[in-house]
């Protein structure tokens, strides 16, 4: 398992953008995008290690990664 993996990754259509989007919250604001589903996810993944290695290269700590569980306890906190 790799340390992307505890993190929540989402991919979703933007209509106004007309493509997918991919984000993790929690650990970066803003993402990446394209037309395609699959291509947008790996490269979210990718994205995700990346900036764990950054961070480990900065010696800082990580965010503590958001499951989907704590995602959704967040989101209902501000709505």
């Amino acid at each position: 398992m790799t340390a992307g993996a505890k993190y929540t990754k989402i991919v979703e259509w933007s209509d106004e953008d007309r493509c997918f989007i991919g984000s993790c919250p929690g650990l970066f604001f803003g993402g990446c995008h394209g037309s395609d589903e699959r291509e947008v996810f790996d490269h979210l993944c990718r994205i995700v290690e990346e900036t764990i290695d950054l961070y480990k290269q900065d010696g800082k700590p990580l965010p503590h990664p958001l499951g989907a569980r704590d995602l959704v306890n967040a989101l209902q906190r501000v709505a």
